[in-house]
């Protein structure tokens, strides 16, 4: 699948098109061969980025804390707008046509410095299957509480960074066991975050309606989709609790989702091999609060 790429350095600070069948990136970039940057991944539908705000908070909250520049928030929005404005039709899946919209910023090589990229894809019929569907998803060890690196600035805790090697090989490694994604749990066992997402389950109890996600302070990076529903949620009448989670909880949750900027609310249908409940009617509800549709329940 095709992107778009918009590139801003020192010689296109406002950012320019270029092609991306040609090399961008150099062979000693600290980008590629050190994952030294931060980034971004945000949902674009009809053209028009969602979220754009709380996205570019998270990310100069990470260069902040990498010591990286970033353009400000409108030479950005100007050059997320001239990659969609060039960009393949976007995916269709039943919420207009939707686009992946990656923002990189690299350390770049010794000699030219730090430089960013926007790079806008169709969003692809797997991200919506998973929607619709749901996921099989596993609980692995995350091998140390990461709330255990918050007093140490140079272990970047909070920071959305290049270096995602980990979370890919959890995931491979839930795929060799027949699943779809990985939740990472700390030593206690206390639920933490999925590979590339955050963590939600619902109560319904009684006329009690919940809505629970681990406390983000505590070494998991704050979703920006989670802030989102959780913000609707509250208008809507829900109460909200920040955990801590066990996976007792999620096994006896009335639904469990794994939520993330692009694919919006992903409902777990197995939690190590063992069935959760779907609830189709609140996921609508949950993705309504994502994409601002929703209606009062």
């Amino acid at each position: 699948m095709t992107s778009t790429v918009v590139v801003l350095d020192a010689a296109r600070p406002e950012g320019a098109l270029v092609d991306p069948a040609v090399p961008l990136v150099r062979i000693d970039d600290q980008g590629l061969t050190r994952g030294d940057g931060v980034f971004e991944t945000m949902r674009a539908v009809d053209g028009r980025v969602q979220k754009f705000e709380a996205h570019y908070q998270r990310l100069t909250a990470s260069a902040r804390l990498a010591q990286l520049p970033v353009p400000d928030a409108a030479v950005y929005r100007a050059a997320a707008g001239l990659a969609l404005a060039h960009a393949a039709p976007g995916g269709e899946g039943g919420l207009g046509a939707e686009h992946s919209v990656k923002i990189v910023v690299s350390r770049g090589t010794p000699e030219d410095g730090p430089w960013s990229w926007i790079a806008v894809t169709p969003v692809p019929e797997s991200t919506f299957r998973q929607r619709r569907e749901g996921v099989d998803a596993v609980l692995l060890p995350r091998g140390h509480d990461p709330a255990q690196d918050a007093g140490y600035p140079w272990l970047l805790p909070g920071a959305k960074t290049l270096s995602y090697a980990v979370n890919m090989a959890a995931l491979r490694h839930a795929r060799s066991l027949g699943a779809d994604e990985a939740v990472f749990t700390a030593e206690d066992r206390r639920v933490l975050e999925g590979a590339t997402s955050s963590v939600i389950c619902a109560r319904v109890r009684e006329g009690a309606r919940t809505l629970v996600t681990p406390e983000p302070s505590h070494g998991i990076l704050p979703g920006t989709t989670q802030a989102k529903i959780f913000a609707a949620a509250r208008r809507d009448g829900w109460e909200l609790g920040y955990g801590p989670l066990y996976p007792a909880d999620l096994m006896t949750a009335d639904a469990v989702w794994l939520v993330s900027s692009v694919r919006l609310a992903v409902p777990v249908r197995r939690l190590d091999a063992q069935p959760l409940p779907v609830d189709p009617q609140l996921t609508r509800l949950v993705t309504a609060w994502v994409t601002g549709d929703a209606p009062a329940s």
